[in-house]
């Protein structure tokens, strides 16, 4: 988040943002949010989130489009975060500012708890978890239609760090600037047939809890427009950007063993083509990216650890290249 947006952010809208939803705001326990203000209270025994998202993130009507999105699939039986609507039985409430606005939303807390690494790395019951859920949602996608029109979410290409990139990466990148043009050419020409539709955009370990053998995956904000191919992209980048190239054979060793127990219980719920699949690579390239643009608006690059350092490095070389972190 950058810092414009976190100075906007004061006792006043956090007030504002509670009583919305019939809290008094010493009630909340920040809990963190990479792109919003998330917040943790308790209700009546039962834990909640809510959410505050700064409109240079967000209008209201996309969160909307987010929250009749993650309905569709609650009450098509997807283990989700279900919304809850405020005191004035609104599942969003505006905060507005002189030139900005803060949108409000809450939501039921996931039951269980977050999987760390390496708990995460390997764990075949764990991909096909993620496969079971995902195939779940990519066909429930193919039948959902927005009930109007201002809700509908973004495109892929609307991506807001993609969008932003020159804003957090250096101009004299040239060669990475130029592959991400290569890249999003090969992606455009890419069929929109029954392989593209709605998607999570973001499914990784921060993004689930794990109960009883059971995933409830939260956090939609980057729900958007896409192929299929990319939300499994997504999730094998994230199980295995940890491992530097020092362990590239590991690396790829974790990639295969993740897509295999992943396709065992996505194609429990829906089909993949032969293209799709190919098209993985592709997808993974633009995660990198969209990873190192975050990297790049987020952390102070003056003061790295040496993974993260490593990391960057090795990120930049890969992006240079056109290559994917992984050959599967």
């Amino acid at each position: 988040m950058e810092q414009q947006i976190k100075e906007l952010m004061n006792d006043k809208v956090l007030e504002n943002a509670a009583s919305s939803f019939g809290l008094n705001f010493s009630e909340l326990k920040y809990i963190g949010g990479f792109q919003n203000f998330v917040y943790e209270y308790d209700r009546n025994g039962q834990q909640y989130i809510l959410r505050i998202t700064h409109s240079s993130h967000r209008n209201s009507d996309g969160v909307r489009g987010e929250l009749e999105w993650i309905d569709y699939l609650h009450q098509n039986g997807v283990s989700v975060s279900k919304p809850v609507p405020s005191k004035y039985d609104r599942q969003v409430e505006v905060i507005e500012l002189e030139n900005s606005s803060f949108i409000t939303t809450s939501f039921e807390k996931a039951p269980g708890k977050k999987i760390f690494y390496p708990e995460c790395m390997n764990n075949d019951a764990l991909s096909e978890m993620c496969g079971e859920i995902t195939g779940k949602i990519h066909e429930l996608s193919k039948r959902y239609v927005p009930s109007r029109k201002e809700i509908v979410r973004h495109h892929w290409t609307e991506n807001s760090y993609l969008k932003n990139m020159k804003r957090f990466v250096p101009l004299n990148q040239h060669q990475v600037y130029e592959r991400y043009e290569e890249l999003a050419d090969q992606i455009n020409k890419l069929r929109k047939d029954d392989q593209y539709g709605l998607i999570h955009g973001d499914i990784n370990v921060g993004n689930f809890f794990v109960d009883n053998d059971k995933i409830t995956l939260f956090d939609f904000d980057e729900c958007q427009y896409s192929w299929y191919a990319e939300d499994i992209a997504i999730q094998m980048f994230y199980m295995v950007y940890v491992v530097l190239d020092d362990s590239i054979v590991e690396r790829n060793k974790q990639a295969s063993r993740f897509l295999k127990s992943f396709l065992k219980g996505y194609e429990r719920n829906t089909a993949i083509d032969t293209a799709s699949m190919d098209n993985i690579r592709l997808f993974l390239q633009l995660r990198e990216l969209i990873v190192y643009i975050g990297m790049y608006r987020s952390f102070d690059l003056s003061n790295l650890d040496n993974w993260t350092s490593t990391y960057i490095k090795e990120s930049q070389e890969r992006l240079e290249r056109g290559v994917p972190i992984v050959n599967y």
